[in-house]
């Protein structure tokens, strides 16, 4: 049966897609481009299929759609840029069923002129027909926030940019199907940079926050404090928050790898990076030097991470911290156990990783309990009590109850 809709990769960036396209009661048809893990609970997934959501038998059936989306993941390449192979594969697999007047739009985080000097030649190669006159190519940036309860694909505009204005129209048609705003950009090449702005404006004020986390405590200041009353300003500031590290599927880029780079740099975000990188070694640091103050060595102390996923509330992993947290203690000497309502098994290092069942007994008996992640089931004013220390990296406990980094 012919869909409206493709989807081709069901990994964080399409998934959510086919899971809009289907609320709004878009025929939609998933095609995997690899191992892929979403950030979608059982019981979502069952309601897609419900309303009609189904994965293609064969690639053939993707020449039965009037749209096809590309959300393939592109993961860091050794180069230091991204790694396009699966979004290669994706285009090739649909140029060779590619038919006239199809839209074909890429939302995978890309490099500026992907859209245009590596999509679409492969497309045309692979079906014989023109971009822009046979068919129709643009490209989105996907605008997911897993887990984010009050800006959905409904409320949250969509940028786009086509080949011409023509497939720039065609394109901003299907999103308004799933969006009350759509918000046209010159190009691909500007809608590209738009997904390389908006990732990059997340990782530099996380970065400068982390850094005031560190010099705060340096100086006895309470930065959380600091970010309360800063919040208040009315303009020309937004409030970040520090952590133990900044996980997510979209890494900051400084276009420094690849042939789509052209050699140029964002200084600024290198340095990011760098401060962000080196927050899970702080963590462990801070928890080290709490031990120490309390008689303890980090070797044979029994430490407790709370919340071990890169977001609250979600079962994803993808870039936690918590992973280097657990190495680094680990490599002190210390006895690393987990607590997560959303991960039933963690291994590192290929281990396995001790969990608590029973969530304050683990707290009471621990040496040091790291809150790495505030899931919305942890009583953090009861852990307080229960745990011999408490470090918390997330600002989520209540003043005077923990010791925040």
């Amino acid at each position: 049966m012919p869909a409206d809709l493709a989807v081709i990769g069901l990994g964080p960036y399409g998934l959510p897609l086919a899971q809009a396209a289907v609320a709004a009661g878009i025929s939609t048809l998933g095609y995997r481009t690899g191992p892929e893990a979403g950030s979608l609970s059982p019981a979502e997934l069952r309601r897609m299929l419900s309303g009609g959501f189904r994965t293609a038998a064969g690639p053939a059936e993707l020449g039965r759609v009037r749209t096809a989306v590309i959300c393939a993941p592109t993961p860091p390449a050794p180069d230091g840029g991204l790694d396009l192979s699966q979004v290669e594969g994706a285009a090739r697999t649909l140029s060779t069923h590619l038919r006239p007047h199809t839209t074909v739009i890429l939302e995978s985080p890309v490099p500026p002129g992907t859209t245009e000097e590596f999509l679409r030649p492969l497309l045309e190669k692979g079906s014989g027909l023109r971009a822009g006159r046979d068919f129709h190519l643009a490209y989105s940036p996907s605008r997911v926030d897993p887990g984010n309860r009050d800006f959905t694909p409904a409320n949250t505009p969509k940028v786009i940019g086509g080949l011409t204005p023509a497939c720039t129209e065609s394109a901003a048609a299907f999103y308004s199907r799933l969006t009350d705003k759509v918000v046209r950009a010159r190009g691909p090449r500007e809608a590209e940079t738009v997904q390389l702005l908006e990732t990059n404006f997340r990782h530099v004020n996380i970065a400068l926050v982390n850094e005031m986390a560190v010099l705060c405590h340096d100086l006895g200041v309470d930065l959380w404090d600091v970010i309360r009353c800063a919040e208040t300003k009315p303009f020309g500031f937004q409030a970040f928050r520090p952590g133990p590290g900044v996980g997510g599927h979209a890494v900051p880029r400084d276009l420094t790898g690849g042939s789509l780079g052209g050699g140029r740099t964002l200084r600024m975000v290198e340095l990011a990076r760098q401060v962000n990188d080196q927050m899970p070694r702080y963590v462990v640091q801070r928890g080290a030097a709490l031990l120490n103050e309390h008689g303890k060595s980090a070797r044979g102390a029994r430490v407790l991470l709370l919340g071990v996923t890169y977001k609250p509330d979600l079962a994803d992993q993808q870039g936690t911290p918590a992973q280097e947290v657990a190495v680094r203690l680990m490599e002190l000497g210390a006895a690393v156990s987990y607590h997560d309502p959303h991960i039933p098994s963690w291994s590192v290092l290929d281990r396995p990783v001790p969990r608590a069942d029973s969530l304050y007994e683990a707290a009471a008996d621990a040496d040091l309990t790291i809150l790495l992640q505030q899931h919305r089931t942890y009583d953090l004013q009861g852990l307080s009590v229960k745990a011999q220390l408490l470090l918390d990296t997330r600002g989520a406990t209540p003043t005077g109850a923990a010791h925040r980094l």
